[in-house]
């Protein structure tokens, strides 16, 4: 791995994620991408003005949107330890050991260290372990024992941290200072933003390879609309027009973006966070005023999408925003995540964790959202790719978080 906290980072690009994905392809499931017409005939319904009552959208002068959204779910939640995250953390390990020194200099006896909530704490622990190099995980004092008890399952070294990101890191350079171990960023890095990217990479394909060989595509425009057109089936496009992806620390939505830029016709990138207590950072920055657009480096917040409650990266911002790589952010409440949760259960029996069904609570709830893609898509519509980005939950809460739904 390159310098972990380097100064001028390499200008990152599509082929950038390519050469990642050769990397660790030897590592990492190709991850099934699944449809579900029930969910994408609710995301293309109009919502009720019951169902907008107590939103930002209620009231008379708002006309629910009346998207046509055909869905494709890639499930990240099948990858290696549950989550996206093996991606970035392969690639980490794989260009560390091609750094020039570090084996000669000790290195792979010093170890590596992160700080991480739970799903990059295992995929780095994973991949240490692979490689048998000591593993150091900080992880707040808040993690779910299922994701303590997983990444002590590949061996590795836990100490305990506060919840904030700046409490995480003092832990982690005082692991750094008795140990010598090189740092692996969960997010803010080149080479995680490049390995997460991968997901993004391998959707695309897998949607186009589905709406190019099959006779029979799984979605069809008069399965989600009461329209009489056939626009939808005579001039579908073979790709997709669309890629959202949840944001925490930026790592995934940023390399997602790198994976799809440069494409003509585009596919259009879109991020989604959790609104509850301020974990909507990126959103928030985003669509501030552009003289006042700043990234918020503090977030402090429980929301029930754990793996979101860090802000966004420096690098991972100056993908998302300042070089303009992702199209918008959106956020959703934790009523909506947890409706979208059981969505999920019910539907298509997968497990996934809270912070997964974010990008699709969006989908189905945020009326911007919705907006914008029945003025940018029309009657024909767009293929969305959602990432579903993991299944590592608490089962012992799973009932009371379905149970609120």
């Amino acid at each position: 791995m390159s310098d972990p906290n380097p100064t001028t980072p390499p200008l990152l690009t599509r082929d950038s994620v390519i050469a990642a994905h050769k990397l660790i392809e030897p590592y990492i499931h190709k991850t099934p991408v699944l449809t579900n017409t029930t969910i994408s005939r609710l995301a293309s319904t109009p919502r009720t003005a019951a169902e907008l009552e107590g939103t930002e959208w209620a009231g008379n002068s708002h006309t629910p949107a009346r998207p046509v959204m055909r869905l494709w779910f890639k499930c990240e939640n099948l990858q290696r330890v549950g989550a996206f995250k093996a991606r970035g953390a392969f690639h980490a390990i794989e260009k560390l050991k091609q750094t020039p020194g570090w084996l000669e200099g000790g290195g792979k006896e010093k170890g590596v260290v992160t700080h991480s909530s739970g799903n990059h704490a295992q995929a780095l622990s994973l991949a240490a372990q692979v490689n048998a190099i000591p593993a150091y995980i900080v992880m707040p004092s808040i993690a779910t024992p299922p994701k303590v008890a997983a990444t002590r399952g590949y061996g590795a070294r836990v100490t305990f941290s506060g919840s904030t990101s700046t409490e995480r890191e003092a832990v982690t350079a005082e692991v750094i200072a008795s140990t010598g171990a090189v740092l692996i960023p969960p997010y803010d890095h080149p080479d995680i933003i490049c390995g997460q990217g991968t997901a993004g990479l391998e959707l695309q394909d897998q949607v186009s390879s589905a709406l190019s060989s099959s006779p029979n595509p799984p979605y069809s425009y008069s399965s989600l609309t009461s329209s009489t057109s056939t626009q939808g089936n005579n001039s579908r496009p073979r790709r997709l027009n669309a890629i959202i992806t949840p944001c925490g620390g930026g790592g995934l939505l940023s390399g997602t973006a790198l994976s799809a830029s440069g494409l003509d016709p585009p596919i259009r990138v879109f991020g989604s966070e959790p609104s509850f207590q301020g974990a909507d950072d990126c959103t928030r920055a985003y669509n501030s005023h552009p003289t006042d657009a700043k990234r918020i480096e503090t977030v402090k917040s429980l929301t029930i999408g754990d793996g979101l409650r860090t802000p966004v990266g420096k690098l991972p911002w100056s993908i998302i925003y300042e070089r303009k790589l992702v199209s918008g952010m959106y956020s959703v409440t934790e009523a909506q995540i947890k409706s979208a949760l059981r969505l999920v259960y019910e539907r298509m029996k997968l497990v996934v964790e809270p912070s997964a069904v974010v990008p699709l609570a969006v989908c189905l709830y945020n009326e911007d959202f919705r907006a914008l893609v029945e003025k940018e898509a029309g009657e024909e519509g767009w293929d969305i790719g959602v990432i579903f980005t993991g299944g590592n939950i608490d089962l012992a809460k799973l009932g009371e978080l379905l149970d609120d739904a």
